[in-house]
């Protein structure tokens, strides 16, 4: 976009030239031959977004939404990053310098008490771990909002953080019928699984969380995925599982158990060769489980 546009209209009052000029960032209106500056405050009349963020390329006309996943609810406000000063001119470099330390400042006095920073450190765990995962921001979201809650429940004190993030985001996930394991999560953020257990149990009894029951289906295509199986043999096992379903065999039962057998059952059906030991990798669940819920499956299928 051009700093200076040429208008023609008003004349000047001093040299009566008609090639007047305006300045877009002082707001000024000048004579284009002898400089005469006829207003110094245009209204502007072009469109009022501009970039809340380092990339000038999404422009939208307010700042971010309030999101649940930002320890301030994004309602706080920042120094920002442009090195200008309201005239549009660059800054100095001792005043640069100068704003710079005030940036710092500013990001460190946004947790005042102790129980802020623990929510920070909190909010960017989960935020590392939604890539790790690839989970939705609904889920990290959901997750957010499980964490605050156990804050106001007085649950965290005592306990590690990455603990009881890694049991908020599994709770998530089973209240948004998200697959993703205890295993899965607590790989992710790199501790025990028994740990995870343990803040899990804590949140759901403290907290009176009510959990849908996981359905085995929405595990059939990681599972299937991750061992490379064929669309036939995935929609094979959806059938086994669908049938099952009906008869009430899976309540009660590992989702991810009975998903496998469904799987190895589907691909013995559909000629496709993977072990039980190729299945047991890919969705984490012992052969000897798979072989139990294999035996159950099959007997209703012969029934």
């Amino acid at each position: 976009m051009l700093k200076n546009t040429m208008i023609s209209g008003p004349k000047c009052p001093s040299c009566g030239d008609k090639k007047m000029v305006t300045d877009q960032t002082t707001g000024e209106l000048f004579c284009g031959k002898c400089g005469l500056v006829v207003t110094d405050k245009i209204a502007e009349t072009g469109a009022e977004w501009r970039s809340f963020s380092n990339d000038e390329s999404n422009r939208t006309r307010v700042g971010a939404g309030t999101s649940l996943t930002m320890h301030d609810m994004g309602l706080s406000t920042i120094i920002g990053a442009a090195n200008k000063d309201s005239t549009g001119k660059p800054l100095s470099a001792s005043v640069r310098s100068s704003i710079e330390r005030l940036r710092t400042w500013d990001s460190r006095t946004q947790a005042h008490s102790s129980a802020d920073r623990n929510l920070r450190q909190a909010l960017n765990e989960m935020d590392k771990l939604k890539d790790k995962l690839a989970l939705t921001d609904s889920v990290v979201e959901k997750a957010a909002y499980i964490y605050r809650k156990a804050m106001e429940k007085k649950l965290v004190r005592g306990r590690s953080i990455q603990g009881l993030v890694a049991a908020c985001l599994y709770a998530s996930c089973r209240n948004t019928e998200t697959p993703r394991t205890l295993d899965d999560i607590a790989k992710g953020i790199n501790i025990r699984r028994k740990d995870v257990a343990r803040c899990y149990r804590l949140i759901f009894r403290e907290l009176e969380l009510k959990m849908p029951v996981v359905d085995p289906v929405k595990g059939v295509s990681r599972i299937a995925s991750i061992a490379e199986l064929s669309e036939k043999s995935k929609r094979k096992a959806i059938v086994i599982l669908n049938q099952a379903k009906e008869i009430g065999m899976v309540a009660g039962k590992d989702p991810m158990g009975i998903a496998a057998a469904a799987l190895y059952l589907a691909c013995i059906s559909t000629g496709e060769t993977k072990s039980q030991k190729d299945i047991s990798i890919a969705s984490g669940v012992t052969e000897v489980t798979i072989r139990n819920r294999c035996a159950g499956l099959r007997k209703m299928l012969n029934e």
